[in-house]
């Protein structure tokens, strides 16, 4: 049998396995059970398998002769978010709940594996499977570099089961397709006092709003029009009480872009702005910045490999155009390290189900979505490793 009839043929599995998942979820960097169910499952296949970067495991499938590495991978975290779906499958952990669909892409990928197990004798390389703690936190990918997994990989592939995009139908064109993600925290000293004479002191109150005024300079005025890109801020403190001067105030906000170039410009940008701003109201700006994400940005050949396995599986019309998103991923962390592609799998099904956002609580999908993940997985590494 060919891929699209064993991905039929265990499409009971998939689905048996992401309600598994999905009623034992684990939040990131904590996923014990979940990584030792996915053990298990590889070790019943035969495949060779170990953990990594704690929660996360890797699994081998060597071909019939030696050739390239493909890896794929799946995250496996889940949310802090109380579900209020009422189904069989709904999540046991009070909350806690797949409501981005981690669930799916690990029982995706562990039926890719059955899969590809199954069709080894007809691989030219070798098929590393990366099951990946910590998305959400964006921590995993890091991890799991840090500890060699992307050592001797020639090219790595991942999907998201969008619920944004109807069941059926996939997207992987070239370039960028999700956004970087900064976190910035910038801690304001001025100098406090009563409020009926602010002349003797330094109003931090101020000073932090003329710093969340300027910073949405940048993208007017610094960035290219061009270039899509987020300065944002979403937490603003200061002061104790009505008649006093703040003498502190705490930002703290995001950015998000599609280039390299761009996002590392962030951090020198909003440094400058806030510590002159400051300055010019007699004030100081303390600018703590860390990279939480850099932009998914699909290679154009890797892209291409992707399209032709989705024809190959589902037919041209079940590909189609979808705008990128400004969500952040850490599977960007792994494309540093080899040629990447990343597929947004359609998971929307109206018919089925209520529609309900990633990150929802009553987040769910249409689950003939994981035959063509599953699908889709094997297909790529088959066609990345023999053509």
């Amino acid at each position: 049998m060919g891929v699209k009839e064993l991905a039929k043929k265990y499409k009971q599995y998939a689905i048996d396995l992401r309600r598994d998942f999905h009623m034992n979820p684990e939040p990131s960097m904590k996923e014990i059970r979940t990584s030792t169910r996915v053990m298990e499952e590889l070790e019943k296949m035969g495949i060779d398998c170990k953990k990594v970067a704690g929660t996360g495991v890797v699994g081998i499938i060597k071909g019939a002769s030696a050739g390239k590495t493909i890896a794929l991978r799946a995250d496996m975290d889940a949310l802090e978010v109380t579900e209020e779906n009422e189904k069989d499958y709904k999540s046991k952990v009070h909350g806690i709940m797949h409501a981005c669909g981690h669930d799916a892409h690990t029982a995706g990928l562990l039926t890719a594996a059955r899969i590809l197990n199954d069709m080894k004798d007809q691989l030219n390389g070798t098929v590393k499977l990366l099951f990946q703690p910590g998305e959400e936190v964006a921590q995993g990918a890091i991890k799991m570099i840090e500890e060699g997994v992307m050592e001797d990989v020639d090219g790595i592939f991942g999907i998201h089961v969008w619920n944004d995009m109807e069941v059926g139908t996939i997207s992987v064109e070239a370039g960028p397709r999700m956004a970087s993600a900064g976190i910035f925290k910038i801690n304001i000293i001025g100098k406090g006092g009563h409020g009926s004479m602010p002349n003797q002191g330094v109003d931090a109150a101020v000073v932090g709003s003329a710093i969340v005024m300027n910073l949405q300079s940048l993208v007017s005025r610094e960035i290219s029009p061009l270039d899509p890109a987020v300065v944002s801020v979403g937490i603003f403190n200061a002061g104790t009480r009505f008649n006093v001067i703040a003498g502190e105030a705490y930002l703290e906000g995001t950015t998000r872009c599609f280039s390299m170039e761009v996002n590392d410009a962030f951090e020198e940008m909003i440094t400058r702005i806030a510590g002159n701003t400051a300055k010019s109201y007699r004030a100081k700006a303390l600018v703590d910045y860390k990279q939480l994400v850099i932009p998914t940005i699909n290679d154009p050949e890797m892209a291409s490999i992707a399209e032709g396995a989705v024809k190959e599986i589902r037919g041209s019309d079940a590909l189609k155009t979808y705008k990128q998103t400004t969500g952040g991923e850490d599977f960007s962390f792994f494309t540093q390290k080899a040629p990447g592609a990343f597929a947004f799998v359609g998971s929307k099904n109206e018919k089925k189900l209520e529609y309900f956002p990633h990150h929802h609580s009553k987040f769910d999908i249409d689950e003939d979505a994981l035959e063509i993940a599953a699908a889709l997985y094997s297909q790529f590494a088959i066609d990345f490793l023999n053509k």
